[in-house]
């Protein structure tokens, strides 16, 4: 005869409790981990970095998508430690990367770079280490067939390219003054031609800002502090500014080669 089989017990389907439990568990772990690391990352200064990310995640989202929102936010992370990595590597301090939706991000410095020449290095490092990233997005852009991570990395060399404007706040203002300070006219010239052909909220900001600056800087142009500061050789006056034009030129070349896809 055939082994008679013991009936199987009914399975009971989930109910609302199971479903919610199964839900928010993660959750409760991820807020339980908080609690008990938040006092460290306070410390380690990685809370106001985190957040500050996430509320530019959230307000670019709102107006991009979330996608666009956290590629770009990535840009500029890469952007910024570019900043952080050159001024520590000079012996400056500086602190992370800050957050601000809408006007990209900042580095505090915790010392005074020596020369214009540290300044000008820390400068340029962010739109070198921007352009290097945009370049990685576009390769994963080619590599996945992505029209998407093409806008992505052009949104990127355009960001870059602007920052390379010669007028203080901007990394290229930090840069050309290496060269000459006189550059800035250029780039004062450049952002208002910019805000004539398309206003921006933002560069009014900028000329205000940056012209504080640099009549700060013309006024105190002739202490012996500020000549020692701007003291530069030939040759790192010419390594900065081959750096600054040939940056300059790879970033317009990228654009013209890469356009924003019309598909």
């Amino acid at each position: 005869m055939p082994e008679q089989q013991e009936p199987q017990p009914a399975v009971r389907p989930p109910t609302i409790q199971d479903r919610a439990r199964k839900i928010f568990a993660p959750v409760l772990a991820v807020g339980a981990a908080v609690l008990k690391f938040g006092g460290v990352l306070l410390k380690l200064k990685f809370f106001t970095l985190f957040f500050s990310m996430l509320a530019s995640i959230g307000a670019y989202a709102l107006a991009f998508g979330w996608q666009f929102a956290v590629g770009f936010v990535l840009l500029i992370f890469v952007h910024e430690m570019g900043h952080v990595i050159v001024l520590r590597a000079r012996g400056i301090k500086a602190g992370l990367p800050v957050f601000l939706p809408f006007l990209g991000a900042f580095v505090s410095m915790k010392s005074t770079p020596r020369t214009v020449y540290d300044e000008a290095l820390s400068g340029i490092a962010g739109p070198v280490f921007g352009a290097v990233g945009a370049f990685a997005v576009l390769g994963l852009a080619g590599y996945e067939d992505s029209d998407f991570l093409r806008a992505l990395a052009y949104t990127g060399f355009l960001l870059n390219l602007f920052n390379l404007l010669p007028f203080l706040p901007l990394d290229g203002g930090r840069t050309a003054a290496a060269v000459s300070p006189k550059l800035w006219i250029v780039g004062l010239v450049g952002l208002l031609a910019y805000e004539i052909y398309r206003p921006s909220p933002i560069v009014p900001l900028l000329l205000v800002l940056g012209g504080l600056e640099t009549y700060r800087r013309w006024r105190g142009r002739d202490t012996d502090a500020s000549k020692a500061y701007y003291a530069l050789t030939a040759q790192q006056r010419i390594n900065i500014g081959t750096a600054y034009l040939g940056l300059i030129a790879v970033l317009v070349w990228a654009m013209h080669s890469y356009p924003v896809p019309n598909r």
